[in-house]
Order: C-alpha cells, then sequence, then structure tokens
C-alpha cells in the first residue's frame, strides 16, 4: 500500500513487519536496529547511531538511537532527532527541527523550526519553517487515530501516527497536519493550513 504513495519504498525497507504505515512506527527502532547492523564501512556507527561519512551534523544536534543519517544528509543545529528515525540519501533536517520515530526518504527537506512524530515522509517531499505534523490527538478524550483511506474510515488501533505524506508533497510555513493524515503524491498544502481528514 505504501508504494502507491512512496516510489519503492517496500524493496528498500525490507526488514519491514507491516505494510500499513500507521504500524510501522511501533516497530520502526527495531527496524532501524537491523539496519544499521547492515550498512557498510561508509557509515561510523557508535551506540546505536550510524552517520554517513559524507553527511554533515552540525554542532548542538542530539541524536538518541537508533538512527540512520544516510549519505549526503544535512542535520542542521540544534535538531533532535530520537526514537528511532531514518534519513535517506539527501535529506535534510534544519535548524531546531524534531524528528520522532519517523522515516523521511531521499532529498526531502523539513526546514527549520518543525516538528515531524510517527510518520513516514516520501521523496522530494518539502516542509516549509513551522509546519507540523502531529502525531497524538491532545485535545480529544479518545485518543484512537483513525484515517480516511479510499472514502473510508479507518480505525488504526494506535494512539500515536502523525502522518503518510506521498513523494513530491509540498507543505507550506506554518501549516499543521493531524494525526492519521494520508497525502497522496504530489499534494500541495498551503500555508497555516490545518489538514483535518477524519
Amino acid at each position: 500500500m505504501i508504494d502507491n504513495y512512496i516510489e519503492g519504498f517496500s524493496s528498500f525497507f525490507t526488514a519491514q513487519k507491516h505494510t500499513l504505515p500507521w504500524l510501522i512506527p511501533q516497530s520502526l527502532p527495531g527496524i532501524i536496529d537491523e539496519m544499521i547492523a547492515q550498512v557498510n564501512d561508509s557509515y561510523t556507527v557508535k551506540d546505536g547511531i550510524a552517520i554517513h561519512q559524507t553527511a554533515t551534523v552540525e554542532r548542538g544536534v542530539v541524536l538518541k538511537a537508533p538512527v540512520i543519517i544516510s549519505e549526503n544528509c544535512f542535520v542542521g543545529a540544534n535538531a533532535y532527532l530520537r526514537g528511532g528515525v531514518y534519513l535517506g540519501e539527501g535529506a535534510t533536517v534544519g535548524t531546531s527541527c524534531e524528528v520522532k520515530t519517523s522515516i523521511i526518504m531521499q532529498n526531502s527537506a523539513v526546514a527549520h523550526f518543525n516538528f515531524i512524530g510517527d510518520s513516514i515522509i516520501g521523496n522530494n517531499v518539502n516542509f516549509e519553517a513551522g509546519s507540523i505534523v502531529a502525531n497524538h490527538y491532545n485535545e480529544k478524550k479518545d485518543k484512537q487515530i483513525r484515517v480516511m483511506l479510499h472514502g473510508e474510515i479507518i480505525d488504526t488501533d494506535v494512539k500515536k501516527f502523525g502522518a503518510l505524506v506521498g513523494d513530491n508533497c509540498r507543505i507550506g510555513a506554518n501549516a499543521v497536519l493531524s494525526p492519521g493524515t494520508i497525502l497522496a503524491k504530489d499534494t500541495i498544502v498551503k500555508r497555516l493550513e490545518l489538514v483535518e481528514q477524519v
């Protein structure tokens, strides 16, 4: 199913145990641990963190294992990656961003001052400054995440899931993707827009 949104996803993440996007974050730390065990000598691996020799990680970045930072990635000052994070080749996480338990695929950019939680972000996606992927319903008594898929509301049976963002999406500055957002390829979310699908 994810391959309909992110080209080649399932062939790349061969270690995944689930095909439903809202279940992958639940097992992502284990998946990344398995991937770290298989990286080649072009990565420096220490304490559950694998950084490619061509990646740039600026001062003040906090990395909490497991994390993979791939070839030609950039992680800006004071970024915070935790809970199992994979950055694909050429991905950018800018200044003061937080990424929690998420996959960010090739050549995607989380500009600066963003939060991405429990999400799967496709290739060539751009998040402008201040845009957020919320992963939890703070304001609701019923914390269960529901998603809209092909016109049907599905109960995911999870309480934390941010978004599945397809390839080539553009998310405008200060936009918010509510928990359970699923965006088709090439979607444009305007600046200051709130996306609530259910």
